[in-house]
């Protein structure tokens, strides 16, 4: 390795609730929220999901 090679960069930790944002730049804050963002989305997603299965296996047995 040269003397100008640039320091290896730790990988990015996941985010974890609570955790010191102070560290973080502009960017990575941004970065995190969008992927926090998707996250919620796919998470209402898939409670939409289920509760169209639900209803669906409650009208299937509430049939009259």
């Amino acid at each position: 390795m040269g003397i100008f090679d640039e320091e290896e960069r730790k990988p990015a930790t996941p985010h974890q609730l609570g955790q010191d944002l102070s560290l973080l730049s502009v960017d990575e804050l941004k970065h995190r929220i969008t992927l926090l963002q998707d996250e919620v989305s796919r998470l209402e997603r898939e409670v939409e999901s289920k509760g169209a299965t639900k209803n669906a296996a409650e009208a299937l047995f509430h049939r009259g």
